[in-house]
């Protein structure tokens, strides 16, 4: 188990578990929650035992969103009278910081679930259309919520969203700020599945990483850079790519293990080489 200063990082081999861990303040996202998943993310990435991630939220909910109060010091430049020029040179940097915190999970090469009770609010909706796939219990509460606090969402949600739901349900939460229900976001194709309650979701977010975990990790891992890869680029370009990552992972020792194991009658194991 490591602790950072916001999150909770419990590996349990396959599986990786990444709490975001500050209950008292509902997971509002203040400075550690921006400056410490690149570090985390590329360690899970290189670790050979982790295959597949889960990313939720300790308490009663996922994520009340960005803690505007604590990020103040580390944002000057948002309240500053005069907006010049040199003070906006200066806040652009620090824009593209919290854009590497949120992308280092769809970079990241492991595929990540993201398990969402509770309030997912404006910074933790950017954190959770970065993750590959979402799940949520019947009590999950969504909202891009930046044009309510006189924000444009810069660091995800607007370029990642339309590719989960279109761009009509995308414009229709980022002008209204609304808030949508687990039955809506099922409706909208924002999360997979829905679930009673926040353990039975757990149990399920475990239990698909697990499956997941299972598969071929060079197939499973390939398949997300390509899928990454896809986005914004035509059919033709696709299939070029995919074309050189097939012909660099084939043959490997999972395919032979996957030939073997069907001659044999046994479910394989692999080994990711």
């Amino acid at each position: 188990m490591s602790e950072y200063e916001f999150y909770l990082v419990e590996k349990r081999p396959p599986v990786a578990w990444v709490y975001l861990n500050r209950p008292e303040k509902k997971n509002a996202m203040g400075p550690a929650a921006w400056q410490e998943p690149e570090a985390i993310f590329s360690e899970l990435d290189n670790d050979p035992e982790i295959r597949a991630i889960v990313i939720a939220g300790k308490g009663a909910c996922f994520s009340g969103g960005i803690d505007l109060m604590d990020m103040m010091p580390a944002l000057p430049e948002l309240m500053d009278p005069e907006q010049k020029g040199g003070v906006k040179w200066k806040l652009l940097p620090k824009i593209k910081a919290l854009q590497a915190a949120i992308s280092s999970v769809e970079t990241c090469k492991k595929p990540v679930i993201a398990a969402i009770h509770g309030y997912c609010i404006g910074a933790g909706l950017d954190l959770a259309t970065a993750c590959d796939i979402r799940l949520c219990s019947e009590d999950a509460l969504f909202s891009l919520r930046e044009a309510a606090v006189g924000f444009v969402a810069d660091v995800g949600v607007l370029q990642r969203l339309p590719l989960i739901v279109g761009q009509g349900h995308t414009r229709e939460l980022a002008f209204t700020a609304k808030n949508i229900t687990a039955q809506r976001a099922k409706e909208i194709l924002l999360v997979n599945d829905v679930y009673e309650t926040r353990e039975t979701l757990f149990d399920s977010a475990e239990a698909l990483a697990q499956e997941i975990a299972a598969q071929s990790p060079l197939a499973v891992q390939a398949s997300k850079d390509v899928l990454n890869y896809g986005v914004g680029k035509s059919v033709e370009d696709g299939l070029k790519y995919v074309a050189t990552i097939s012909a660099n992972i084939i043959p490997s020792n999972d395919l032979m293990e996957a030939v073997t194991a069907f001659m044999e009658k046994r479910k394989p194991k692999f080994t990711g080489s």
